[in-house]
Formats: C-alpha cells, structure tokens, sequence
C-alpha cells in the first residue's frame, strides 16, 4: 500500500464532524487551526486537523493537533505506521499528534501520555465514600448544580463561569496556553456538544463551573473552576457528580482526565469519582528526518516525552 500525506489550507474544515466536539468547526475555529493533513492510501483515508506553525530561526514549517483529544476523523481497522506514509509534499519537519480517548488510534504505535479516569455510567459508581458525604453535606448547605447546553447558556452564566476558571488559573500559574478571551468561550458554547455547568449557593452567585463536550463516545471535563471564595467547600465534587449524571443522560462515559503529572494532588482528585481508565496516545512523526536533525543540533535536551527537540524550552 503507497500511503502520502499532504496539506490543506482549509482551516481543518475537511476533517471536522458537527457531532464530535473535537472535530467540530466551532472548537477547530476557536484553537486557530490552518490546516487538513490527510493521508491517502490509508483505508479509510485519514483526515486530521491540525495546526502548521512556522519553526523561529528557520524557513520550515511543523504542524501540532488542536488542544483536547481530536485525533483523526476516523479510526482505521489497520492504522498505518508513520514511516510508511510519504510526508514530503506536506514540507512539514515534524507533526505532533493528540488522539482519541479510547475505540483505536489512528496512527500505528505512539506513546502513551498517561491513564485518564473514566467514570462509566454503566457500571458500580466509583464514587468514594468520603467524597459522597462531602457532597451530601454541600447539598445540605445549600449548594445547587444547575446544566445547560452550550448554544442556550445566559451571558451572565458565561461570565460566572469565566470569573471561576480565571480566578483559578491565576491561583495556580497556569501558563498562558490555558489563558482564554471571551470570544474563546463564546465560540466553544456555540457547539450543540457542549454544555455549561455551575454550582451556586441559592440566592447567591455561582461559585464554581464547568465545560463539558461530547466527542467520540465520551463526554468530556474540558474546562473548570472556582471562585476563590468558594474554595473551602470545594464545590467542584458537587460539579463531578452532576457530569456524571449528565453523561448517563446522554449514554456516554464520562472522561475526567488526570493530574498535571500522575499521582498529584488532582489525579488523586478525579481517580476518586472514576470507575474506569484509558489511555492517553499522542504520536511524534517526523516528517523530514535531515532538517529535524538540522534544527535540533546544538539545542538544550528535551525533557523526557518533549516533542520536538527543537522547539525545547531554554
């Protein structure tokens, strides 16, 4: 089987799927993505958005899927290995690529990122003890759960939210990829796979919420947070088992993701809701092996997992 990639200028529209959030045009539009990388010859063909980044310093060009899990816009029944698939028509040096959570990649190979936490619907509730009572006690004082679909949420809902995840990121240093406009936001509840969540004391402002997206047989935490004034009764526990309410009103799983590195504070956090796991698969091809070699000499070493060398921080 001949296998050859090449480029599509069409802001990733070939490969986008209204029914999958990750693929869709709204999230496509809102991470800026350039491009449709498709491989032909692979069967079905491959199509992934993707985003194509001119490389400082240099004339080349790589390309990186958008945030979340996109993947491609299917999965293959044989993946294909990427050094059997001719890359040069692309000119890209290097592609990164983020993958689907569970059901196949669409690449053969890959690295394993991490084990998410799943909590399934279908299956004994994961739900520890300690964090049940903890979320019964919420109740108790007060705090309510309220959900609805992304195209339908208020403005002041959305802004509740925005205030909430703000505040977090700033409590926590979160670099400036995590750092969102309004428009961002705005864009993402546009999708009919997304939905708003915030939990609120009755009679007062929302103290915590939540994104939520349906994508490939999941539905997805994409983005939260909380007030800093509503910190001490965490009311994001109350959040989590609202989404996976949500998530078996709607027959799927529910994704919670990880820590920022396995086993802190916040991995512990969701593997307490979680019943299940999967894998988290990324993919790091080079397309052009002399011109990665190239850019990469004399560069500072790349943390383990780093991806491309050249682009290593320092």
């Amino acid at each position: 089987m001949s296998l050859r990639a090449d480029l599509n200028a069409d802001g990733g529209r070939s490969a986008s799927d209204p029914a999958e959030f990750f693929r869709t045009p709204e999230f496509l539009e809102a991470e800026g993505v350039t491009h449709t990388l498709a491989v032909h010859g692979a069967v079905p063909p491959l199509l992934l958005p993707v985003i194509v980044r001119p490389i400082e310093g240099s004339d080349r060009l790589d390309a990186i899927s958008p945030y979340g899990y996109p993947g491609a816009s299917v999965v293959p029944p044989a993946p294909p290995e990427p050094t059997d698939v001719n890359w040069s028509a692309t000119g890209l040096v290097s592609l990164f690529v983020r993958d689907r959570i569970g059901g196949g990649t669409c690449f053969a190979g890959g690295t394993e990122r991490a084990q998410v936490h799943i909590a399934d619907p279908r299956l004994e509730s994961g739900v520890r003890k300690r964090l049940r009572e903890q979320i019964r006690r919420n109740e108790r004082r007060g705090w309510r759960v309220g959900a609805e679909p992304g195209p339908q949420a208020e403005p002041e809902d959305v802004r509740a939210f925005e205030l909430a995840y703000g505040e977090t990121m700033a409590r926590t240093g979160a670099s400036g990829r995590y750092l969102y406009d309004s428009s961002y936001f705005a864009s993402l509840l546009t999708s009919p796979t997304a939905w708003l969540l915030l939990a609120g004391l009755e009679g007062e402002e929302p103290g915590a919420g939540a994104i939520v997206v349906a994508s490939d047989h999941h539905l997805h935490y994409f983005l939260g947070g909380t007030r800093d004034a509503a910190l001490a009764d965490s009311p994001m526990k109350n959040l989590f088992a609202a989404m996976t309410s949500l998530a078996g009103e709607l027959g799927l799983r529910l994704h919670l993701g990880g820590g920022v590195e396995e086993g802190d504070s916040l991995d512990a956090f969701k593997r307490g809701f979680a019943n299940a796991a999967e894998s988290f698969v990324t993919h790091e091809i080079v397309c052009d092996g002399a011109a990665y070699e190239e850019l990469s000499a004399g560069r500072p070493t790349a943390p383990d997992g780093f991806f491309p060398a050249y682009r290593a921080p320092g």
